[in-house]
């Protein structure tokens, strides 16, 4: 009798898929947050400007460090374009092991089958 495989062990079987967390402020917010920040002279205090806008000083201080890791200024983090490059590589990864496993479960079975002297 066969048995019913529910979206849960399909999901299981094909590998964990995660959605992304949705955005909590809209990239125009994060945009806008970080031109004001880098055209303003003096340099505002983080934390005030972020009270001013609505949004978590870490937040804002965040996007201000990552568009100056897009611009070249910083180089002790990735560009935005280096860490999607690096999250694909690591899915590719992952499903590049997966693929080895069955290929390696699927050469056993047949060297078992095609070697009848062969201890099982």
């Amino acid at each position: 009798m066969r048995e019913v495989v529910t979206d849960g062990q399909m999901g299981f079987m094909r590998g964990i898929q995660t959605m992304p967390a949705p955005r909590k402020y809209p990239l125009e917010l994060r945009e806008r947050a970080v031109r004001m920040y880098r055209t303003a002279e003096p340099k505002p205090v983080i934390r005030r400007m972020a009270e001013e806008l609505g949004v978590h000083h870490e937040a804002l201080r965040n996007w201000i460090r990552q568009a100056e890791a897009d611009t070249g200024e910083r180089g002790d983090l990735l560009t935005t374009a280096e860490r999607e490059e690096l999250t694909a590589l690591r899915k590719e990864n992952v499903q590049l092991k997966r693929a080895n496993e069955v290929l390696r479960t699927a050469s056993a079975f047949f060297a078992a089958q095609l070697d009848p002297t062969r201890p099982r």
